[in-house]
């Protein structure tokens, strides 16, 4: 995506705008997951674009990687500080989509919505 590095809209949505990285920010609201947990919550992600955003999330520092040494080898990836400000984007993307578009996709339920409401 080309973007004007002296702007922060465009800086933000170069983060954000990539299909699925807001859906794998929401779900990590609730806090560590591991690949197989995201796959799997992620209904119809692949394990390719999965591995390739948590890649680049890891990279802008919105997420954080955690391997355990044990055996078979244990990663849980993580919100940052800086991942979890972008909870309210999707308090506001939820707010926008119940009001303008209907809200049958996401409810009170949803992590973001809890953990956004926790933290205002």
């Amino acid at each position: 995506m080309a973007s004007d590095p002296s702007c922060p809209v465009c800086r933000t949505a170069d983060i954000v705008c990539a299909k699925w990285t807001l859906l794998i920010v929401r779900e990590l609201a609730e806090g560590r997951s591991r690949f197989c947990e995201l796959e799997r919550s992620l209904a119809g992600i692949s394990p390719r674009t999965l591995s390739l955003r948590l890649r680049d999330l890891e990279h802008e520092g919105v997420v954080e990687r955690q391997t355990f040494p044990e055996v078979p080898p244990r990663v849980e990836y993580a919100l940052t500080d800086k991942g979890r400000a972008l909870l309210p984007i999707i308090e506001d993307m939820r707010t926008f989509g119940e009001q303008w578009l209907g809200d049958e996709a996401c409810g009170a339920d949803d992590p973001a919505v809890r953990t956004a409401a926790a933290l205002a």
